[in-house]
């Protein structure tokens, strides 16, 4: 974006949208992001790893199963 004059703007986070239709957009890549971030951390974990996740996730789920 440095051609278009907005290079300060971004490397500083000082530039943005002027006005409300940019906001979804900042979400939604959020948001992709996350769910990508998230696949690529499971993706690199260990089988061990993975299985002590798996176990921790099922107890946590009997556990809030007997709370409520």
């Amino acid at each position: 974006m440095v051609e278009y004059g907005q290079g300060v703007g971004q490397a500083t986070g000082a530039g943005g949208a002027v006005g409300g239709g940019g906001g979804s957009q900042d979400l939604t890549a959020g948001a992709a992001a996350f769910v990508q971030n998230g696949i690529d951390t499971l993706s690199t974990m260990p089988p061990e790893q993975l299985l002590l996740l798996v176990v921790v996730v099922f107890l946590g789920l009997v556990f809030l199963r007997k709370a409520l």
